[in-house]
């Protein structure tokens, strides 16, 4: 911040920030007579029945509000830093960080590394703990920040600090058993990288980090995922079927050894190693309250009941429509799947599955989430779409109709040619963007 206090962007309609006459612009210098660092020292601060405000108008004024207020009662101010401080950017310089695999000349939002752990509790960011001070430990803890979401990859101290390019990485750990003690809730991750931290490193760190259950929920084990652009960055080879098995052994077998020791499996494969080792996916229990969906665990299985609880109740009939889709290739046979479903109960509506290959990060890249427009109308533009074409809601920028590459969905209307269906991630929303 370069000016004191913290600028205030909106004040709500009746609120108590509206009755004291607070208004866009001013700025909140003080609460009780102390400096507010970010969004959850001001939360903190204003539960109280009576609060005392520094404001600072536009044209220097200083304003002292004394407020009385029941407990909890929200003033109704919104800032125009939405943590109320700088974003803290990652220290790291990870072997597999996929911000370092990204090509040039895109937007420079996608090129911040963040490793703030108030994004951790409000979005559910993943953070390492190497830029977190003591103060911000128990800070987490005074506030009861939960769920704490932890970049973890190794418990090989040593390991870590050359995995994640930093010699405190290896400490940083300790902060771990930290919040286990004080009942800080967690979920852990683990981005796993050929030949490096897989195999016995792997079984090291379920091991090791078993010993926090139940406060640490769950972790997921995710593949690395590898752009074609990786020049002067550590070689890294992509997984193989053969590898994908290995490691469902290993955690198939820890979910069944900690499930009878605790009531949980603990340790959780991302849908990929299953479709890379042509296994079925595994049944919603497994997932137990699916903890890490938005970390491709379970996401497959979550929208393959969802689909078919809905399935059952649609009754069918002869209504005629042509209707394409694009996804990536990870996900194309089970769409397809579902696509043949449909087809059983609406045999006159025509849907044809498109798979783009993702030329603009390599074609390793497989995940719907990391298209972009330009190879979507590339490998469309000469395709029969029929009446409009369905496309993931992954593929946008959050809350707006813009893919990575900066090509609108209105790009894509009129390049194609054809209606666009923005479609959410469930069951239900899929059945019906084809057949209503």
């Amino acid at each position: 911040m370069n000016e004191k206090g913290h600028l205030i962007k909106t004040v709500a309609a009746g609120s108590i920030a509206e009755e004291m006459e607070i208004e866009p612009g001013d700025r909140l210098l003080y609460v009780n007579e102390k400096e507010i660092k970010d969004v959850f020292d001001y939360h903190y601060a204003v539960n109280d029945e009576y609060l005392v405000l520094l404001i600072r108008k536009p044209d220097g004024e200083e304003w002292e509000l004394e407020i009385e207020k029941e407990y909890e009662e929200d003033l109704g101010i919104e800032f125009e830093e939405s943590l109320m401080d700088s974003y803290r950017s990652c220290r790291n310089k990870c072997m597999f960080c996929f911000i370092d695999q990204m090509p040039p000349g895109m937007r420079e939002t996608l090129y911040f590394k963040d490793d703030d752990a108030r994004l951790s509790f409000l979005q559910g960011n993943y953070i390492t703990l190497t830029n977190m001070s003591e103060e911000d430990i128990n800070r987490i803890i005074f506030y009861k920040l939960s769920p704490i979401n932890i970049s973890i990859h190794t418990t090989n101290k040593e390991l870590r600090c050359e995995m994640l390019n930093n010699r405190f990485a290896g400490e940083a750990l300790d902060k771990i058993k930290k919040l286990f003690d004080s009942g800080i809730t967690m979920n852990g991750q683990i981005v796993l990288c050929k030949g490096i931290n897989d195999g016995k490193e792997l079984v090291r760190s379920i091991h090791d980090l078993a010993a926090y259950i139940p406060h640490m929920q769950s972790v997921s084990v995710v593949p690395v995922g590898l752009t074609k652009y990786r020049d002067n960055l550590t070689h890294l080879e992509k997984f193989n079927k053969e590898d994908a098995l290995e490691v469902l052994n290993i955690i198939h077998y820890w979910q069944n050894t900690l499930y009878n020791e605790y009531g949980t499996r603990f340790i959780h494969a991302s849908d990929e190693w299953y479709i890379t080792a042509e296994l079925p996916i595994p049944d919603a229990d497994n997932y137990e309250g699916y903890l890490q969906i938005e970390n491709g665990v379970g996401m497959v299985r979550s929208l393959m009941d969802e689909f078919d609880d809905y399935y059952t109740t649609m009754k069918g009939d002869n209504r005629t429509k042509t209707v394409s889709m694009a996804t990536g290739i990870l996900a194309a046979p089970i769409l397809k799947t579902l696509m043949a479903q449909i087809n059983q109960k609406y045999p006159n509506i025509q849907i044809t599955v498109y798979t783009i290959v993702n030329k603009f990060f390599g074609e390793e890249i497989t995940v719907a989430g990391l298209l972009t427009g330009q190879d979507i109308m590339d490998q469309l533009k000469e395709k029969e779409l029929g009446d409009y074409l369905i496309l993931p809601d992954v593929l946008l920028r959050n809350g707006e109709n813009v893919l990575l590459d900066d090509i609108t969905v209105d790009d894509l209307k009129n390049t194609l040619q054809t209606e666009i269906r923005i479609v959410q991630s469930d069951g239900k929303s899929l059945i019906n963007a084809v057949v209503n």
